[in-house]
């Protein structure tokens, strides 16, 4: 448990800071909704782009990534969404930092298998943790991702790789994100309102509901609700690049 202890200190100043809770190119192969030192996948040119402040120490993030993130990845692998994730410290920080630091650490090209290897793992962490065997866990994790235990120690001593997890977690503090999962689409806030038309929570953006030939879209993290998000993001986009309306109900 050393290195969590160390990371532990670093977790409460962070936490002091968070609590959980149709794009175009750019021309740099970003789409206009990212920016730089973003980590995303997908098409740059697609007409959604999905932006998700997560932890991989939250509860609520798993439950996304398993329920929604596969109907998503369908629409990522059509070219349909550009999908950006962004790092925010939620959750027990030792874990949720632990958890980024070893996501840094990997290639390029496998950051984002890390991260779905931290959330497929994340209860069995937690079980851990309770257990006081936490970073045997991760060290465990890591093997499987590809690291070697040298390469494991050396990532989680690595004072850089702990600063830009601080910096990522700071950024998204400034631009007032306070819980995750936060989800911006196509630069819109998503965020859990009401509607006369629907008996539980629903999407909204600007206080005004996400409606589509279904109805309002209820707040929920099932891939069919995230399905609809998609197509409705991509009708408006599709409908502003032929010169129709577009604009939301």
């Amino acid at each position: 448990m050393a290195i969590l202890r160390t990371l532990a200190a670093a977790g409460a100043a962070a936490l002091m800071l968070s609590a959980c809770s149709g794009a175009s190119s750019s021309g740099d192969g970003r789409s206009t909704y990212e920016r730089e030192g973003d980590r995303a996948i997908g098409n740059p040119d697609a007409p959604v782009t999905m932006v998700e402040y997560a932890s991989v120490a939250c509860g609520g993030c798993a439950a996304w990534h398993a329920s929604a993130r596969p109907t998503v990845d369908e629409y990522i692998e059509s070219g349909d969404v550009r999908y950006v994730f962004r790092e925010l410290i939620t959750g027990q920080p030792n874990l949720a930092i632990a958890g980024f630091m070893l996501a840094g650490c990997a290639p390029e090209d496998r950051y984002f298998d890390v991260i779905d290897l931290l959330f497929e793992q994340q209860r069995a962490l937690f079980t851990a943790m309770q257990q006081g065997r936490a970073q045997a866990q991760f060290q465990t994790i890591a093997r499987t991702a590809g690291f070697s235990d040298e390469d494991f120690r050396a990532c989680m001593q690595s004072e850089d790789n702990l600063q830009a997890v601080r910096d990522a977690n700071e950024r998204a503090s400034r631009e007032g994100i306070t819980a995750t999962p936060t989800f911006f689409i196509n630069g819109d806030l998503l965020e859990a309102g009401s509607s006369p038309d629907a008996d539980g929570p629903v999407y909204t953006v600007d206080g005004q509901p996400l409606v589509d030939d279904q109805g309002p879209i209820p707040a929920t993290f099932e891939g069919e609700t995230f399905e609809r998000i998609i197509l409705y993001y991509k009708a408006r986009a599709e409908g502003s690049a032929s010169g129709g309306d577009g604009g939301a109900e």
